[in-house]
């Protein structure tokens, strides 16, 4: 019978400690921390910079669990509506490149682009990775300023 008790014991703990341990790992990943952004948009740091008035921000999490990526912006004082509003990248300030996320609707004439906005993502792991860099920045574009109105680059808070 001791022999049977012993093999009682281990059976209990030993599920009893992969459950925890399963349930320890699945908790740590959902309890990961967002990671917070902002970008503060502006003409002068467009590349090259333009002499719009206009200013916006913008605030992003990043949620690594889903790789969901949800932005929160403003903008005013443009030159004319906005034509088109991306996020660009992998560039650090002062280089350009091209589109990765498209924010407005490809057609603004049919669905204008508003102030307020939001956006949610779905970023790669090398889409991550360019993020938590530092690589990506958010251009507002305009008729009259079709290279990028506004831009700033998406920086952790």
């Amino acid at each position: 019978m001791r022999q049977m008790f012993v093999r009682r014991s281990i059976l209990t703990y030993g599920l009893g400690g992969a459950a925890s341990a399963a349930l320890l790992a699945l908790t740590s990943r959902r309890s990961q921390a967002a990671t917070e952004f902002k970008a503060t948009l502006s003409a002068t740091t467009e590349v090259p910079p333009n002499s719009s008035a206009g200013t916006g921000s913008v605030t992003a999490s990043f949620d690594p669990a889903t790789k969901q990526l949800s932005l929160n912006g403003t903008y005013g004082g443009l030159s004319g509506p906005p034509t088109a509003a991306h996020i660009h990248g992998p560039a650090e300030p002062g280089k350009n490149v091209g589109v990765v996320f498209w924010i407005s609707d490809h057609d603004t004439k049919t669905h204008p682009f508003p102030s307020p906005f939001t956006a949610t993502l779905t970023l790669t792991d090398a889409q991550v990775t360019d993020l938590m860099t530092g690589l990506y920045y958010v251009n507002i574009h305009t008729a009259a300023n079709p290279g990028g109105e506004l831009r700033g680059q998406l920086v952790k808070s």
